[in-house]
This record gives C-alpha cells, structure tokens and sequence, in this order.
C-alpha cells in the first residue's frame, strides 16, 4: 500500500509488473473520503499516449519503481476512463474495482474501501501538494514543473566573431654603421726626362758661354697630384612606419552541447 509519504516518489517513477517495465507513472489519485492514495495512471504505448489506471492497494515503491502485481496485458486491457477530467465518477471506479478483482466490499489486501466514492484530486506535478481537478489534461515533466504534452529540444550554436587586441609593437630606430667605400680617381706626376739637342748656330753662343771644361749641376722641381677626400653628410630619404592590414583565414574548434530526444516504452528505445 502506497502511502502519503511516498506519492512523490511514485509520480514519474517506472511501473514495474510480473512481466517486466508498464511504462512511466503520470498521475496518482486520491480518495476523496480517506485521502489516501488509491489510482495511477500508467502511460503505456510506443509515445506513451494512452494512460492506464491501476490500483495501489497492493502496490509497492523503491528505487524508482513502482511494483505492480499486474503484467503488461493486465494493465492495458483495463476499461478505459478519461483521465483529463481529473475525476472518477462512481460508475467509473466500480468498473474499475471489478477488473482488477477487488470487489466493492474491500480490496484483495482485506482493507475495507468505501462503495461509491470518488477519487478526484490528483498530484500532477508530483511535489505532494493535491488539488481538486476539474479541467482539462496537464502535461506532466518528470524532470521538472508542469509542462504540457510536449518537451523543447535545445542545442547550442557556435558564433564566431572577432575581436580587435594589441598584437604586438614596431620601433623604428636609426643608428650609424661605418663601411669602407673604394673610388677611382687619376693622380698625375712629373718625372724627369733628358733631352740632348745638336751645337747649332742658333745656341753657339750659349754653349760657349763659361769655361770650356767645369763642373756644374742644374736641379728641377718635380710635382705629383695626389688624392684629396672630403665627406659631408647630405640627407638621401625620409623613413616613416605605417599599418597594413592583412586578412588570412584560422579555424576555431570548440565543443557545442545539444539535448536529444528518445522514446522510452514497451522495451523499445528511439532517438
């Protein structure tokens, strides 16, 4: 018998039967005299769209699942009751009481259960706080709030953009360096050179002119061009830095995450 104190865990946990897994546990029903909890749905199915009732006289909860003493075929044959209305009427309950063999007198347990009540407040969202439900089907998140029939899917998405940051700096410095420079310029000298003319008439006079045998010296200036150098600084061109920019192309690698969805019934599971 499910307790009070174990609703919350019974809401979202895995019917478990004789046979193997049911399928997952929507919604618990209470009794509107006792309070206690009497009904579950059990969604069964490939996409878990149908909901089967199922007593909890005899069930039991631990490590997430619900213990049933029905197998699959017990559970999905039972009469059908619309569980949007959020309320067992009378009739409903009845038929209900003589699927399962529990008559109206009292259950298979020996546990005395009031003829003709109905069972109407449901814990949907599973956090042990029941309310009187009278409208239409609320979805139920086992992960989370009260959702409808329909979970969203999200990923994440790269975006890539670009930022401008400071790469680095340029100097421009100027400094002396010396190297030797070699140019070719013509030099001129003299050097001496003998000449001998004849005794003529013309310069008789001059070679008689002293004794007829001496001694004597004549000197001559000799002069020779030699290489003059010069250096002056002359300004030869301006230097300046300037930017360029440069596009190139670089691969960014990061990891994204994605939700997937599968379906879990029946022993069967799709992505």
């Amino acid at each position: 018998m499910i307790n009070d104190q174990q609703i919350g865990s019974v809401i979202g946990s895995t019917a478990v039967g004789p046979d193997g897994k049911h399928g997952t546990v929507g919604e618990v029903f209470l009794d509107d005299e006792t309070g206690r909890p009497e009904w579950a749905t059990i969604r069964t199915g490939l996409f878990g769209t149908k909901e089967a009732f199922v007593p909890l006289a005899d069930a039991s909860v631990s490590g997430g699942e619900l213990r049933l003493p029905y197998d699959k075929a017990k559970v999905k044959g039972a009469p059908h009751v619309d569980v949007s209305a959020g309320h067992l009427s009378p009739q409903e309950e009845q038929e209900l009481y003589r699927y399962y063999g529990l008559g109206t007198s009292g259950t298979t347990t020996g546990q005395a259960m009031t003829t003709g009540t109905t069972t109407g407040r449901a814990d949907r969202d599973g956090d042990g706080v029941f309310d009187d439900v009278q409208g239409g089907t609320v979805g139920h998140d086992t992960s989370g709030p009260t959702t409808d029939n329909a979970m969203t899917r999200s990923e994440e998405q790269l975006s890539v953009g670009t930022q401008r940051v400071e790469a680095g700096r340029a100097r421009l410095r100027k400094y002396v360096t010396t190297e030797n420079v070699t140019q070719t310029v013509p030099v001129s000298h003299e050097e001496v050179r003998v000449e001998r003319e004849p005794i003529t008439d013309a310069n008789m006079g001059n070679a008689m002119d002293g004794p007829a045998i001496s001694e004597e010296e004549h000197e001559v200036v000799l002069h020779a061009e030699q290489p003059v150098v010069q250096k002056e600084a002359v300004p030869v061109e301006r230097v300046r830095l300037d930017t360029q920019t440069v596009t190139e192309q670089q691969q960014v690698t990061e990891q994204v995450r994605k939700e997937q969805v599968e379906v879990d019934g029946d022993g069967t599971t799709r992505r």
